[in-house]
């Protein structure tokens, strides 16, 4: 009978910017990965928030200190592959109890790459993100995790900042994807993918809309030469004041009064396009519980983000935007901190919210948007037609 040797874990350290260092143990592919440190409060749904593009240059930790125990499968992904820069968890599960699962979440994050770290107290790590806002970070196993402390902070401190970045080149598709409309067709709706997710394609499938996913380097001439009946820009990754090419396409789009439709990344260009600014938030809104008032229906929805700026735009009345659009309201206000999260243009067929209305993973309240949506397309195209 062979003796199974007990093996002691592999040590791993979080390092943040301002110092402080936090030791645990390897997880998934060992080696350095640095990013932004950033925490999401859902209890469920890890593997449609690793494989968000969204994350993309971000270390995400989990507040929920039991991850890992639903395995991975290949129904649930959101993109092509897993997005974090970096994965923070304090108990993984030792086994994966689920019959939908494929391999476990530690084997998935060892294929992609994904350098992460267990064992850390992820509650002190996050009143640490909490007080001082989210900080550049850097997770260190393996040979890495022999570095000096100095060493190991300088590195950390010489990676870049999340402000300023533009990432969706790291995200987009490199060439145009059709998803077909499901039911009675609508028409072609052009998305541009700054990190679009899947779901929000199959949602906007099911509207009757044929969705042409296209890569961010388009021009203006390459979403007419779709014939689209709408504009949609998606979420993604990156410092909204770094994208000054995609709002300048955007402002062709409303120029030409296509209706338009953004979130989460969208919805900040969308106010850059307007004429507001945006600016980043200390911690920003990562989670599936996130109270957000509709100031049309005087409903509160409790909804999913994913989200490190915002739009600067006055939360009360009607506002002229700055770069000629007409008039402008804030149609959504996060209730825990008074933050814009959706705005209305209301001499364009135009809106966009800051939160995720796909719900993968997360709650429903929000999905009235796609048909709000759609219901916008369809009445500009009566009104063409009459």
């Amino acid at each position: 009978m062979s003796i199974q040797r007990f093996q002691a874990p592999e040590p791993a350290v979080l390092v943040l910017e301002d110092g402080s260092r936090h030791p645990g143990h390897a997880y998934g592919a060992r080696g350095t990965t640095l990013g932004e440190v950033v925490f999401a409060t859902a209890m469920t749904g890890y593997q449609e928030t690793i494989t968000d593009p969204s994350y993309a240059g971000q270390i995400v930790l989990q507040t929920a200190p039991h991850i890992g125990n639903t395995g991975m499968n290949g129904e649930d992904h959101e993109s092509r592959r897993i997005w974090v820069a970096g994965y923070i968890v304090r108990d993984p599960s030792r086994i994966v109890s689920n019959w939908r699962a494929d391999h476990s979440l530690e084997d998935a994050l060892v294929r992609d790459g994904i350098v992460g770290i267990s064992g850390v107290d992820t509650r002190a790590v996050t009143r640490v993100l909490r007080s001082a806002g989210s900080m550049r970070g850097g997770v260190f196993s393996g040979d890495a995790a022999s570095l000096t402390d100095d060493e190991q902070l300088r590195i950390v401190r010489e990676a870049p900042e999340m402000s300023g970045q533009n990432l969706s080149a790291d995200v987009s598709v490199p060439a145009a994807e059709v998803t077909p409309a499901v039911g009675e067709k609508i028409g072609n709706l052009a998305i541009l993918d700054l990190g679009v997710k899947q779901a929000t394609v199959n949602n906007l499938a099911a509207r009757g809309f044929e969705v042409h996913v296209l890569p961010q380097t388009i021009s203006f001439a390459d979403i007419q030469a779709v014939d689209p009946v709408a504009v949609f820009y998606s979420n993604g990754p990156g410092d909204p004041a770094a994208s000054d090419r995609h709002v300048a396409l955007l402002r062709e789009v409303l120029d030409a009064r296509l209706p338009f439709f953004g979130i989460c990344f969208g919805n900040q260009l969308f106010g850059r396009a307007l004429g507001f600014g945006t600016y980043k938030l200390p911690f920003g809104h990562r989670g599936i519980n996130q109270p957000v008032l509709d100031k049309t229906t005087g409903r509160v929805e409790i909804t999913a983000h994913n989200h490190g700026f915002a739009v600067d735009a006055p939360l009360e009345g009607v506002i002229d935007s700055p770069h000629g659009y007409g008039r402008v309201e804030v149609s959504h206000v996060g209730l825990n901190d008074n933050v814009v999260e959706g705005l209305r243009a209301l001499d364009l067929p135009a809106f966009s919210v800051q939160y995720h209305p796909e719900a993968a993973a997360g709650p429903h309240d929000a999905n009235y948007l796609f048909d709000r949506f759609r219901d916008l397309v369809v009445a500009t195209q009566e009104t063409k037609n009459a």
